[in-house]
């Protein structure tokens, strides 16, 4: 907000009971109550410390360790505070004695060792050991990473190995929640991609009776367990890949059963006593919260908002649809078209971000793709066609399909489905064939240049949002992610729109803040003088000191409203 004395990051309480308001207590993050409720502990600057929740209290630094600090959990008894320590090259899992004042390491080694859980008897922690990173190596998206599962008695800090993934099945499938998790019926559940989807796995403490409690085709995105702790509830998109809803399995036999299912989205399943509640939204209504009847399977809202300035008649329900690429490869995705509105009219394609994403037929549960969702109803209300397309390199269609072959930078292999949303459209009866624009937000940024750069003949204007345009510029950014060697330079150039930006003749509209830490605002300076060393027809909207997922309601509001006056401008004359 360029606000002229800056903001922090701070720790806030509020008593729930009380209708006094919140009071900020200090600088930090991660608060983790006391067992009595009384103190908290949190992390500041990879530390720990402690306070209490009095505002004029100065806290004090728990203990120092080298490195950055974070993953606290208290033990059964809440003497004891279990740590990741993260020293870059290497990780430890530490434990800090409240009482004693001392601070000892399990099993320390030269690895990534992370996702520490309690045993429920506080005698044994396990924990994901991952290999230390070597000198030169670099971390690779399109791949993934050998993990193993250990089990360390707290008292000898010796540990154990009582499960080793068969292949590369960790690095993405940690990146769900809870990582790792010991029942309190002395099971240990984990993620693993070893069967080609990302699921939930039980095990005994000794690696014994190991079961895939969430088989089938589909990935699981999120976990709880009953306050029995019997069952899980877990998020995904089992027998049904255009959405989300909530299952529930056995801890140690699984058979999943059906919670939820029908037209709507439901995520993040949680429990208050016994209470099931999760998010939900509709292709009309976007996330909110509801309570659960299992027996009934039925939800209700809890404080339904009543939004005055809203109509949800105006949406279209997005239609499930199927394309293939030029080398044969099936790609799904969802059609906005409005079939009350007459004549022929101009197509646009949207390709999301990440690219670990998935475009769904309803309000997305990330508050960026809810936003981009509304995007595309907006423009479906306004007469054009629009197609979400779940290009590969995305999730939701298992391993294979995310660790698709001569992505990105190595060979760009996902724009092929760029091209096949972009035909799709004009084999439309409703879409002018002539008038194919397209949009999209980081990684969608990169394809919408693409898209620009290499067929001219197909896509006729774009709005390409902090976008990355050259994957051989070494920014310290997106470019990054793929672990791009130097000698790959020439195929990540190859790979990218500035390799093919003499073909570029479209006009278009470039978003981008300045504070970016994900893609180099350099990104978008160097392409946007390039094309206009061309005299190509370049729009700007540079938002100084916003980030990469824009964090302010102005920010959307003002990119929105410039992409569809771009798109009016450009598609509709």
């Amino acid at each position: 907000a360029s606000l002229p004395f800056g903001t922090d990051m701070a720790i806030w309480y509020k008593e729930i009971s009380s209708k006094s308001p919140a009071s900020k207590i200090t600088t930090g993050s991660s608060p983790l109550f006391y067992k009595e409720g009384i103190k908290f502990i949190f992390t500041k600057g990879g530390q720990v410390y402690e306070s209490t929740m009095d505002i004029n209290t100065v806290p004090k630094q728990l203990f120092v360790t080298r490195g950055n600090n974070d993953n606290l959990k208290f033990s059964p008894d809440g003497r004891e505070i279990l740590f990741t320590c993260d020293r870059s090259d290497h990780s430890f899992i530490g434990i800090y004695h409240i009482d004693k004042k001392t601070t000892r390491w399990l099993s320390p080694d030269v690895t990534h060792d992370n996702y520490a859980a309690w045993s429920p008897d506080g005698k044994q922690v396990a924990f994901i050991r991952t290999p230390g990173t070597k000198i030169s190596e670099l971390g690779d998206v399109t791949g993934g990473t050998r993990f193993s599962i250990f089990v360390a008695d707290t008292e000898t800090l010796k540990a154990t190995e009582v499960w080793k993934s068969p292949s590369e099945d960790g690095g993405f499938a940690q990146e769900r929640t809870p990582p790792l998790l010991w029942t309190n019926t002395n099971r240990i559940l984990f993620y693993s991609e070893h069967t080609g989807w990302d699921h939930v796995f039980s095990m005994n403490p000794n690696g014994s009776d190991l079961k895939d409690i969430t088989p089938g085709d589909g990935e699981v995105e999120n976990f709880v367990i009953d306050p029995t702790g019997q069952f899980i509830y877990f998020d995904g998109n089992r027998n049904d890949v255009h959405r989300r809803h909530i299952w529930k399995s056995s801890v140690a036999s699984g058979n999943p059963i059906a919670v939820t299912s029908g037209d709507g989205i439901e995520v993040k399943p949680g429990f208050a006593g016994k209470d099931l509640y999760a998010f939900k939204s509709t292709y009309s209504l976007s996330m909110s919260l509801v309570k659960i009847d299992e027996a009934k399977n039925s939800s209700a809202q809890v404080y339904p908002q009543k939004l005055l300035s809203f109509s949800a008649t105006s949406f279209v329900k997005p239609e499930e649809v199927t394309m293939k690429a030029a080398d044969g490869t099936t790609i799904l995705g969802q059609l906005f078209i409005n079939r009350k509105i007459g004549g022929k009219r101009a197509g646009i394609v949207f390709m999301h971000g990440g690219p670990h994403r998935q475009m769904l037929v309803g309000q997305h549960y990330m508050d960026y793709y809810s936003y981009c969702y509304s995007f595309n109803q907006l423009l479906a209300s306004k007469g054009y066609v629009v197609i979400a397309v779940n290009y590969r390199n995305g999730i939701g269609y298992g391993k294979d399909f995310r660790r698709a072959k001569n992505q990105g930078p190595r060979g760009a292999s996902e724009y092929q489905d760029i091209v096949a949303a972009g035909k799709y459209l004009q084999t439309l009866p409703e879409v002018e064939p002539s008038k194919i624009g397209l949009w999209g937000g980081s990684y969608g940024g990169y394809l919408t240049a693409m898209g620009l750069s290499r067929n001219p003949e197909l896509f006729k204007a774009g709005v390409d949002i902090h976008g990355v345009h050259d994957w051989s510029f070494d920014g310290q950014d997106a470019t990054n992610f793929w672990g791009l060697r130097k000698s790959e330079g020439e195929l990540a150039l190859k790979s990218s729109p500035a390799a093919d930006i003499s073909k570029w003749t479209a006009p278009v509209l470039f978003v981008h803040g300045d504070d970016d830490r994900d893609v180099n605002f350099q990104q978008t300076i160097d392409f946007v003088e390039k094309l206009r060393a061309k005299n190509v027809h370049v729009e700007l909207l540079v938002l100084p000191d916003e980030v990469h997922g824009f964090l302010r309601y102005e920010s959307w509001s003002r990119i929105f409203t410039a992409a569809q006056d771009f798109f009016d401008r450009n598609l509709k004359k």
